[in-house]
């Protein structure tokens, strides 16, 4: 064998031996699907510690870190720039009600209508443009931006549309008005009793077309549902509405077991890319079924809870109140089942994993669900058990979130749409303590943020402006409503991220970008940490990425 020494020499000899060395010492790079560099990532992690790039594999982060370190560890199949914008984790709707949501679509948008004449009007174009539809249906309607703030009466419903049912919601679904044939078609007279809720009557005894709470259901319950087809073009239009505002998870409260098969059939056909945590209704049906299998967990799918409803709403005077309400002093609201049955049913899901979600708006009922978790719970540190809404909790009862490790599920634009009204219904010693998510955050240690959608907006910036803020769209009023209860930045993006997903069991697989977490992620040019409070509302989501595929991106 000829030596390299002799052939070469051994100037060049030792040279080529020191190169193939250092050849052989370079580490080979690990393939990646994924490679985002030149950001400012927020990773919402423990430290909440700022990053410049990560790199994603099979739909996970693997890596997070400065753009230099992870080019020289990975090869990716694809690489972005992300030009300097910033990255926050997916978003997360801890609270609102997407099926609905979608298949409310195909009804009229009352939204913002500014009297019943505008309202009316809605309702006719709509009509016209669904000339053949079996029944007529919307919602948004708000009478607390009316002139007067009257509830509306089925009298002009009547003479419009004496052929066509009519059932339009109030935009907190707590209460409708519904037309002559709606009623009678529901079967509903002067005479027609009801519990949890309220038939509306004139003076004469005769109906009015108000319906308050329990009193909706007897109406909405003859509505035809929509084809299959139908439903599932609907849930896949709602979707893109929602990735379109960087919402990459949604908890949907209240569903069925067929909604939720359809739901995931979606998901396992590729179609529906957000990740649900369904909330289920208490049924007979669905405790039968979900109850002996327990909680199910899967990446797109976690259903893990039962969603309840304690009391109605402020805006129709159906939260439960511990006094009347100021502007009805004879009133004050009421509790749409007895209390036995939430007694019942939380002895029943204590002795399961399933969690207990409660929607209780007025103090009352903050304080009987409260009381009645504490009991059922003997002390269990780790249920997350929660609270939806939490919206007027009395002083006293404040603390027992802390007490009873009880979840406070909170909706930052409650506070800031109801701010107009809600101290007539509340007076200025209750409305003061209402809203009060820091000191709700300052018990648990935690608040999961929604939006309650579509009773408000789903653009969840909206949510966090009014979390930090406490102002509305117009920045008003100025200095922010209440502001001893807004939320700090960090802990308002915790609160649609990680916080929301700790309120589902899911904090080990979302609402952070590190390694071994689900690759969801949205692109801002908006720095939400320091933008200038005028500037948060109106940010728009550049691109928003699930599993590390993109889902949406905004057309410029």
């Amino acid at each position: 064998m000829v030596s390299f020494t002799r052939f070469w020499g051994p100037g060049l000899a030792g040279a080529l031996v020191a190169l193939g060395a250092l050849n052989g010492c370079q580490p080979r790079r690990e393939a990646v699907d994924l490679l985002v560099t030149n950001a400012t990532v927020y990773t919402v992690d423990s430290t909440f510690s700022k990053a410049q790039a990560f790199a994603v594999k099979d739909g996970k982060f693997v890596a997070v870190g400065t753009a230099a370190d992870l080019q020289g560890r990975y090869q990716a199949a694809q690489t972005v720039d992300a030009g300097g914008q910033f990255i926050y984790p997916g978003f997360y709707d801890a609270h609102c009600h997407f099926y609905r949501y979608a298949l409310g679509l195909q009804a009229a948008d009352l939204v913002g209508a500014t009297s019943w004449a505008e309202t009316v009007g809605r309702l006719a174009r709509h009509r016209q443009q669904q000339p053949n539809a079996a029944w007529l249906t919307g919602r948004g309607w708000d009478q607390n931006d009316w002139p007067g703030q009257r509830f509306p009466t089925k009298d002009t419903l009547d003479q419009l549309f004496p052929n066509v049912p009519v059932l339009i919601a109030r935009v907190d679904g707590h209460a409708a008005v519904a037309n002559q044939k709606a009623l009678d078609l529901a079967g509903i007279t002067a005479a027609t009793p009801i519990s949890g809720g309220v038939i509306g009557r004139d003076a004469r005894g005769r109906l009015t077309g108000l319906l308050v709470d329990n009193a909706v259901q007897l109406v909405a319950a003859k509505i035809p549902e929509p084809s299959p087809a139908e439903a599932a073009r609907l849930l896949l239009q709602g979707q893109q509405k929602c990735l379109a505002v960087g919402l990459t998870s949604l908890a949907d409260a209240g569903l069925d077991k067929a909604n939720i098969d359809q739901l995931a059939a979606l998901q396992r056909a590729g179609q529906l890319h957000l990740r649900l945590y369904a909330m289920l209704n208490p049924t007979p049906a669905n405790k039968a079924y979900y109850l002996p299998r327990g909680p199910y967990f899967s990446d797109d799918l976690t259903i893990s809870s039962f969603k309840v409803y304690a009391d109605g709403a402020l805006g129709s005077r159906g939260a439960a109140l511990l006094a009347p309400y100021t502007d009805r002093p004879k009133e004050t609201g009421f509790l749409l089942q007895n209390p036995d049955y939430y007694r019942n049913l939380a002895k029943e899901l204590a002795a399961t994993k399933f969690q207990m979600n409660t929607h209780a708006i007025g103090d009352s009922s903050n304080r009987l669900l409260l009381d009645i978790y504490g009991a059922a719970l003997h002390g269990q540190p780790d249920r997350r058990w929660r609270i939806e809404h939490a919206q007027v909790v009395s002083p006293t009862d404040v603390a027992k979130f802390g007490q009873y490790h009880i979840v406070p599920s909170v909706q930052p634009t409650h506070a800031t749409s109801d701010m107009y009204w809600a101290g007539e219904r509340l007076g200025a010693r209750r409305l003061k303590t209402a809203y009060a998510y820091q000191a709700l955050r300052k018990q648990y240690g935690q608040v999961a943020l929604g939006s309650d959608f579509p009773v408000e907006d789903i653009n969840p910036l909206y949510g966090f402006h009014a979390a930090v803020a406490r102002q509305d769209a117009k920045n008003f009023p100025t200095g922010g409503f209440q502001m001893e209860n807004a939320l700090s930045r960090p802990d308002a993006l915790r609160g649609m991220t990680t916080w929301a997903a700790h309120a589902g069991f899911e904090e080990k697989r979302k609402g952070q970008i590190k390694p071994g977490m689900l690759a969801d992620f949205v692109v801002l040019k908006t720095d939400l940490l320091r933008a200038p409070n005028e500037q948060l509302h109106d940010t728009k989501v550049q691109q928003t990425w699930i599993g590390g595929k993109q889902v949406f991106a905004i057309k410029n």
